[in-house]
C-alpha cells in the first residue's frame, strides 16, 4: 500500500443496500434504520446486453463491436445511451467520439448519453467500439462482468425516426492485438497494455469494410436493459460474482469530459541502450542490471520529428517532456520497418541528468509492435504523466517518431476559477498549481491522484470539495462523489473509503487473515459525514442526500456500537477497520484524542443539521447529545487544563508530554476547548515545536483554516509563501503533490488533491464562509496580512460573491437574496455602516447587494 498511509484495515462486501439491515450493538440512543430510496433506473429496452460470443472472458481482452446503418440523410438529432464493462472506446466513421464508462459501483453502473448528429451522414456510416473487460481489479473498477450496451434515436429532416440498439445484428471480433488474459500492471491498475498493430483489422471503423469469418454475430446476454451488466447470466469464471435483485442502471450523473490534445515541449534527451537480458525479462519481471545506457547520437530532428538510429545490437531511448503535469492518454506516430518494438513509458516526475529508463512509477509503460508504414499510437487507458519516454528495439533500419503528446482529460467546469493575488508572483503561480492539481485529481471520481491509485477517498482528498464549490460554482461532481461513496457501505456499517475501487474489496478478506496493515479508514467515514454536511452547505440541495443520509445514521449506529458506556472511541484492535488520522504520529494510541474530537465534532454539528434538513428533526437531539458526551469524556482524558495533549494518560509514567496537529486544529475549528480556552493551542499551532505531530501536505489545510479563524491570517500567508510556493512539484510540474520533500523516479504522486491554497484564499484570506444552507447567508472576514491585495469570485447557487481588497478599499459585490455578515476588526468601523454585533475579535456588520468601504 502507498507509503503515504501507514497500518490497519477489513471485511466482506454487503448492501450498500436498498434497505440496510438491523445493527446487532444496537442500544437505546440507536438511530432507526432507515429505507435507502431506490434511484430511478434507466431502461433502454428494446437494447440488450451483447457481447463476442464465449463462455468466458480473460482479464484485459479487448472486444471489437461493429453496427453498419445506412441514412437517407443527415440526421437532425442522434442521442442515446452506450455502457461498456469496463471501459469502452467509441468510433463513428472512423472519428473518435468518446470514451467511458466513469467508475461505478457495479451494482450502479451508469450508461454515458449519446450526442452522434455531428458524426453521422447520409449514405453508409459504420459505429465501432473497442471494448475492454479488465477482469483484473482496478482503482477506478472493483469487478463486474463483460458485456455492451447501446441505444440511439435518430430524428430525421420532416420529423422521421429511427432506433439502433445493441442486438445480433452488431458484429463482434476478437482483437488479438491485444493479448486476451495480459497481467495486470500492479495492484490497483488492471491494464497493462500491449498492442500489435500487425493483427489489428485495418479500415473496420470505416464502410465498405468486408468483415471477414473472424466477425461473428453478437452473442445477447440474459439480462435486463435496466439492470448493469453484472446482472446478466454471462459467466464470472474469475470471480464467480453475481448480482441481480437491487441493482439499477442509472444514467450519468456529470457531463463527458473535455478532451484536447497537448503536444510534448520537445526532445530532453537521447541515447542507446545495451541490453545485458532480454527486454522482455526486464519489462516482465524487472530484472536487475538489464541494461547499460550507451551515449550515443540516435535521435537527430526532422522537418516534422526526429530522425532515429540504432546502433547495432542496441536499442534507443527518447525522451520528452510536457509543459506540466497532466492526466489523459499519450499518443505518438512512428515509421519503422515491421516488428519493430517500442514500449512507451510515463512518469510523473523525472530527474535528465540521469539517464535511463523511467519504469520506476508502477511499471507505467505499455508495448507498441508496428505494422508497415506509419503507425499512429494512443494509449487505450489514461495516464497521470509530464514526462514521456520511448523505447525502440529491436533490429536496425531507419526509424522516424512524430506527433508526441497527450490527449488531455479535464472535468468541464461551470466556472472559470478567479484568484488574482497583487504584488505576489509566488503565491499566484501556487494558486495556478492548484488549479492543475484540482484539473487531474476531480474528473468523474475525486481521487488522491491519478499516477498510483487512482480511486476516489473522502477525508485527506474530501477538501478539494471546498475548491470545487466556491471557486468552480460545481455542485453535480461533488454530488455523485457522494453517491458513490455511500454505495460502498458494509453491512456491519462502516464505508469502503475508496469506494468504488478494488483496493478495499481486497482488503477485506485479507484483512481476515492479517496479512495486511490497511482497510477500510474510520476517519475517512467521518470525514465523508462532514462532506455530506459541507454539500448541504454549500448547495443547499437535500435531494442530492436521499440516498446518503441513511447510510450516514448507519455509520453513527456503527461507532456507537465500538464505544464503551461513558467510554471513548477506541483506535486499536478494532478487527476490520482501522483509524488512520495522518502519518505523523508516534504510536497510534496517540491518535486516540484527535479521533475521539473529530467523531464528537461530527456528531455534535454536521450529522444533526443534516437531521434537521432530511425531515428528522428527532433524531438530530439524540445525535447532538451523544457527540457532547463524547467531548466531555475526551476532555476528560486529555484536556490538561490548557490544550489537549495526546498522551496524557500516559504523563504518570513520566513520558514527556506530546501533541497533534489535528487534535488541536479540530479544537480550533469547531469550539471543542473547555471554556472557549484557545490561546494555548492556537500558539501550538503557530509554533510547531517538535512535540506536536504535524501533518502530511494534504491535511494541513486543518491546522491552516484553524489558524485563520483565529485571526492568524499572517501565519497562513507567511507559510503558503516559505513552505508552499517552493515546493518541488509547485516548480517542476505546477501541482500539489502528496508530501513536503518530493523526489523524481520516485513511487510518490506528483499531482495530490491537497488543494489548500485554493481554499485557503476564499476561506482564510477572504474570509468567505458559509453559514445558511444554499449560501443565503455567509460570513465575510476578511485578513489579509501583509498582501497589498486580494481578488476572487466565491460562486454560491445564488450567484457569485466579488471580493476586491486592494490597499484600502475593500468591495464586495453579493448576488441578489444573499445576506452577508461583515467582520471587521475593532475600531476599523466604515463611515456608511453602523455594526449590528460588538465582539472582543471583531464588529460586525450587515451587507446586501454591492458595497465598498475605504480603511487605512
Amino acid at each position: 500500500m502507498p507509503s503515504r498511509r501507514r497500518f490497519l484495515q477489513s471485511n466482506l462486501l454487503a448492501g450498500a443496500g436498498l434497505l440496510l439491515p438491523g445493527h446487532t450493538g444496537a442500544s437505546a440512543e440507536t438511530l432507526p434504520d432507515l429505507d435507502v430510496p431506490a434511484p430511478e433506473a434507466l431502461d433502454l429496452t428494446p437494447a440488450r446486453w451483447i457481447w463476442y460470443p464465449s463462455g468466458r472472458t480473460l482479464a484485459n481482452t479487448f472486444i471489437l463491436l461493429r453496427r453498419e446503418i445506412d441514412l437517407p440523410t443527415r440526421p437532425t438529432e442522434a442521442r442515446g445511451w452506450i455502457l461498456g464493462d469496463s471501459r469502452y472506446r467509441l468510433w463513428v466513421n472512423g472519428q473518435r467520439v468518446q470514451w467511458g464508462p466513469a467508475p461505478a459501483d457495479p451494482r450502479f453502473a451508469e450508461a454515458d448519453p449519446l450526442d452522434l448528429a455531428g458524426y453521422l451522414r447520409a449514405g453508409p456510416n459504420v459505429l465501432g467500439v473497442e471494448v475492454l473487460y479488465y477482469g483484473h481489479g482496478d482503482g477506478t473498477w472493483p469487478t463486474g462482468k463483460p458485456g455492451f450496451l447501446f441505444s440511439l434515436e435518430l430524428t430525421l429532416p420532416g420529423g422521421a425516426s429511427r432506433r439502433l440498439v445493441s442486438d445480433a445484428d452488431w458484429r463482434a471480433h476478437w482483437a488479438r492485438s491485444w493479448p486476451a488474459g495480459q497481467y495486470k500492471r500492479w495492484y490497483l491498475r488492471a491494464l497493462q497494455e500491449e498492442f500489435d498493430a500487425r493483427l489489428y483489422p485495418e479500415g473496420w471503423l470505416e464502410p465498405g469494410y468486408v468483415a471477414g469469418a473472424d466477425w461473428l454475430p453478437a452473442q445477447l446476454l440474459t439480462g435486463r436493459a435496466d439492470q448493469p451488466a453484472i446482472a446478466t447470466d454471462y459467466p464470472d469464471y474469475a470471480g464467480d460474482v453475481s448480482a441481480g435483485a437491487g441493482t439499477r442502471l442509472l444514467p450519468r450523473r456529470i457531463p463527458m469530459l473535455h478532451e484536447e490534445g497537448v503536444d510534448v515541449r520537445g526532445m530532453v534527451d537521447a541515447y542507446a541502450l545495451q541490453w545485458q537480458h532480454p527486454p522482455e525479462a526486464y519489462f516482465a519481471l524487472l530484472v536487475p542490471d538489464a541494461y547499460q545506457v550507451v551515449r550515443a547520437p540516435v535521435a537527430t530532428p526532422a522537418a516534422d520529428g526526429w530522425q532515429v538510429s540504432r546502433p547495432a545490437g542496441q536499442a534507443a531511448v527518447l525522451t520528452f517532456d510536457l509543459h506540466e503535469q497532466v492526466v489523459g492518454w499519450p499518443y505518438f506516430e512512428i515509421e519503422a520497418p515491421v516488428g519493430t518494438t517500442v514500449e512507451l513509458l510515463t512518469h510523473e516526475a523525472h530527474d535528465a541528468s540521469r539517464p535511463a529508463l523511467i519504469n520506476t512509477h508502477f511499471n507505467a509503460w505499455s508495448r507498441w509492435i508496428c505494422r508497415e508504414g506509419w503507425n499512429r499510437f494512443e494509449a487505450f487507458d489514461f495516464e497521470s504523466l509530464r514526462w514521456l519516454q520511448l523505447h525502440i528495439h529491436p533490429g536496425e533500419g531507419p526509424v522516424r517518431v512524430r506527433g508526441l503528446g497527450v490527449r488531455r482529460r479535464v472535468y468541464p467546469w461551470r466556472q472559470e476559477a478567479r484568484v488574482a493575488f497583487q504584488g505576489a508572483p509566488d503565491l499566484q503561480r501556487l494558486i495556478g498549481a492548484s488549479l492543475n492539481t484540482l484539473d487531474n485529481c476531480a474528473q468523474e471520481t475525486l481521487v488522491d491522484g491519478m499516477g498510483r491509485e487512482r480511486q476516489q477517498y473522502s477525508g485527506d482528498v474530501g477538501h478539494q470539495l471546498h475548491a470545487l464549490y466556491t471557486l468552480r460554482g460545481e455542485y453535480d461532481l461533488p454530488a455523485r462523489y457522494l453517491a458513490t461513496y455511500s454505495q460502498g457501505l458494509t453491512r456491519e456499517g462502516f464505508f469502503l473509503d475508496t469506494w468504488p475501487a478494488y483496493d478495499r474489496l481486497a482488503r477485506l478478506a485479507q484483512r481476515q487473515l492479517e496479512l495486511t496493515p490497511w482497510g477500510p479508514l474510520l476517519d475517512h467515514g467521518v470525514g465523508f459525514t462532514f462532506d455530506s454536511w459541507y454539500h448541504y452547505r454549500y448547495s443547499g440541495r437535500t435531494a442530492d442526500l436521499t440516498e446518503v443520509f441513511p447510510r450516514l445514521l448507519r455509520f453513527y449506529n456503527y461507532l456507537l456500537a465500538l464505544r464503551p458506556p461513558g467510554g471513548l472511541l477506541p483506535v486499536e484492535d478494532l478487527g476490520i477497520p482501522v483509524v488512520w488520522i495522518d502519518n505523523y504520529f508516534e504510536r497510534q494510541s496517540d491518535k486516540h484524542c484527535a479521533f475521539n474530537l473529530y467523531v464528537a465534532a461530527m456528531m455534535r454539528t454536521p450529522l444533526p443539521e443534516l437531521c434537521q434538513a432530511m425531515g428528522r428533526a428527532d433524531l438530530a437531539q439524540r445525535v447532538r447529545r451523544r457527540g457532547d458526551q463524547l467531548l466531555r469524556a475526551t476532555q476528560q482524558t486529555y484536556w490538561d487544563g490548557h490544550t489537549f495533549v495526546c498522551n496524557r494518560p500516559q504523563l504518570a509514567t513520566g513520558e514527556a508530554p506530546r501533541y497533534d496537529y489535528r487534535s488541536l486544529s479540530m479544537a480550533l475549528l469547531h469550539d471543542l476547548c473547555p471554556g472557549g480556552e484557545v490561546a494555548p493551542s492556537l500558539d501550538l499551532l503557530v509554533r510547531m515545536p517538535p512535540a506536536v505531530a504535524p501533518a502530511f501536505l494534504p491535511n494541513e489545510g486543518w491546522r491552516l483554516r484553524a489558524l485563520a479563524r483565529h485571526g492568524r491570517a499572517d501565519v497562513v500567508v507567511r507559510e503558503l509563501r516559505e513552505r508552499w510556493a517552493p515546493l518541488n512539484t509547485v516548480v517542476q510540474n505546477n501541482t500539489l503533490g502528496e508530501d513536503w520533500d518530493m523526489q523524481p523516479d520516485g513511487r510518490s504522486q506528483w499531482s495530490h488533491a491537497g488543494v489548500a491554497p485554493l481554499y485557503l484564499a476564499v476561506m482564510g484570506l477572504a474570509g468567505i464562509e458559509m453559514l445558511a444552507p444554499g449560501g443565503r447567508e455567509v460570513r465575510i472576514r476578511p485578513q489579509l496580512a501583509d498582501l497589498p491585495g486580494l481578488r476572487l469570485s466565491c460562486h454560491t447557487p445564488l450567484g457569485p460573491i466579488g471580493f476586491e481588497a486592494v490597499g484600502q478599499t475593500l468591495t464586495l459585490d453579493l448576488p441578489p437574496g444573499l445576506s452577508a455578515e461583515l467582520w471587521l476588526p475593532p475600531g476599523l468601523t466604515p463611515r456608511d455602516l453602523t455594526p449590528v454585533d460588538i465582539r472582543p475579535e471583531a464588529q460586525v456588520f450587515r451587507l446586501t447587494g454591492h458595497w465598498s468601504g475605504r480603511f487605512r
